[in-house]
């Protein structure tokens, strides 16, 4: 019995879902992982179709207990976790000091450091194994200070750093870390940030959540640390490298303006 699996945490929408019906064309057995279990059961029974298995496991990993929970949950299951996906991650639109705080504290924790600590978890595995792929959903918020969306631009920046470290820690291990860096993407992350309020909104050019999948799985299988979605993102990724980072900022707070 095949009990390797492919785990993607916030699988139940938008670049998650994407991820999870990409792998599952490539036939991948797959871990679903969020926290709406009724969605995640539509989503895996339409994915099996494929002919693949499908597990399902809730999980808060804004919670501090999450990842760990959640590495255990697979290990009492005896899966085999051959590649991770961290996808799971949120942010929220408007000014550091009016944010309230214990959500902030939950960002950190879903986009930093249950990232970690299923990295640092299932890594071990991987490397014992001599076989194994990370894929980090960062963003281009990793590469420029976001005024008006500071926490999660700073959050995002760690996650490209982390990627990218590993990814040459690990170079001739036969395990791979990649950080996928898309802008703008059609998902309800948007909405629930509320970006869609930005002044900027109707000149974002959004690119499709499949299309960003389709790349991402490319760029780890080749083993890359980073791959950045699009030609604009690419450009808008290099910009502090070509102008002062005081201008660059400010060219980021006048995007990140709301209405």
């Amino acid at each position: 019995m095949n009990t390797h699996y492919t785990l993607i945490t916030g699988a139940s929408s938008g670049i998650g879902l994407a991820l999870a019906r990409h792998f599952a064309s490539k036939k991948h057995n797959l871990i679903l992982v969020a926290r709406r279990e009724e969605k995640l059961k539509e989503i895996a029974a339409e994915l099996e179709s494929n002919g693949i298995k499908v597990e399902v496991i809730t999980a808060d990993l804004a919670n501090s207990e999450g990842a760990a929970a959640l590495y255990q949950k697979t290990k009492d299951a005896k899966l085999t976790i051959d590649i991770l996906v961290n996808n799971a991650g949120r942010g929220h639109l408007g000014e550091f000091v009016e944010q309230d705080l214990a959500y902030m504290k939950g960002t950190m924790e879903l986009n930093m450091i249950s990232l970690t600590v299923l990295s640092r978890l299932f890594l071990e595995d991987m490397k014992q194994r001599k076989q194994g792929h990370i894929l980090n959903v960062a963003s281009i918020a990793g590469f420029i200070p976001g005024p008006g969306f500071a926490l999660y631009h700073a959050t995002k920046a760690f996650v490209l750093s982390l990627s990218e470290a590993l990814n040459t820690e690990l170079a001739g291990s036969g395990v791979s870390v990649t950080a996928s860096c898309p802008g703008p993407t059609e998902s309800e992350f948007h909405q629930l940030a509320e970006t869609d309020s930005l002044k900027s909104a109707k000149l974002i050019q959004y690119m499709t959540a499949e299309q960003v999948a389709d790349e991402a799985y490319k760029a780890m299988k080749g083993g890359k640390a980073i791959v950045i979605h699009g030609l604009l993102n690419q450009a808008l990724a290099a910009m502090p490298k070509f102008m002062p980072r005081k201008l660059a900022t400010g060219i980021a707070s006048t995007v990140l303006a709301k209405r």
